[in-house]
């Protein structure tokens, strides 16, 4: 996979924003970067999260009580943390703050918990292109840029993950050319949840699943790559 940002984004929604943003923002000390409308009923307040973007997608809605994905936990490195420190937000997300370095994360790692480590395996290989790190207490790593993916068994691992519900819910991969990753992906085994479609003149977008049907989200972000113009190739 062509990275156009060497590293991942990861999101949730929430009915409860005010409690979510002082969280993320006061205890956790991420800057605040700005609101951007997705539609009526629906806003991302986008925060800097070590390079990375956490997307706080405010829904007005009632969130459906789906069974949680398979993105466990984000683990963020800091230089002033020694031993791990876990928390969770008022949404129920799991952060660890954990010291630089730790499973050779130096900005952000994302625990994965699945039903078969051998499918997520291939499909981190083969069908996103990632390149395997070290070991990380024993359990599976992939490498996207400098964000730290760590692949483990769960017995609780979904079989068909929703996108809709509380918890993390998907990760973005920043790319240069969305239609022709996305076609790479399904051509190696990935599932598809929405074909490329281009927002306004922000961004072209897919989303596809893994193994167990967690979401991943593929952009070509304008504020990237300069286009939002199809391949044609």
């Amino acid at each position: 996979m062509n990275l156009a940002k060497p590293r991942i984004d990861i999101g949730f929604a929430t009915n409860n924003a005010p409690a979510a943003l002082k969280f993320w923002q006061k205890e956790i000390g991420l800057p605040f970067d700005y609101t951007q409308p997705i539609r009526r009923g629906y806003k991302q307040h986008r925060h800097d999260l070590c390079g990375s973007i956490l997307k706080i997608n405010q829904v007005y809605e009632p969130l459906p009580d789906n069974p949680p994905s398979g993105y466990r936990e984000l683990l963020m490195a800091r230089d002033d943390v020694a031993v791990p420190q876990p928390m969770i937000d008022p949404d129920g997300n799991r952060v660890v703050l954990v010291p630089k370095g730790m499973f050779g994360i130096e900005r952000i790692g994302i625990r994965l918990g699945v039903r078969d480590v051998e499918a997520h395996r291939r499909f981190y290989s083969e069908a996103l292109g990632l390149p395997q790190g070290e070991p990380a207490d024993g359990t599976m790593t992939f490498l996207a840029g400098d964000t730290v993916l760590i692949v483990e068994p769960a017995a609780d691992a979904p079989d068909d993950a929703a996108f809709d519900g509380k918890g993390w819910r998907y990760i973005t991969f920043q790319v240069f050319e969305v239609d022709r990753e996305h076609a790479f992906v399904l051509a190696h085994g990935g599932r598809e949840a929405h074909a490329p479609v281009t927002l306004g003149t922000t961004a072209r977008i897919s989303m596809v699943r893994d193994p167990d049907g967690n979401w991943i989200e593929l952009s070509q972000r304008a504020s990237l790559t300069g286009s939002l113009q199809p391949s044609t190739a």
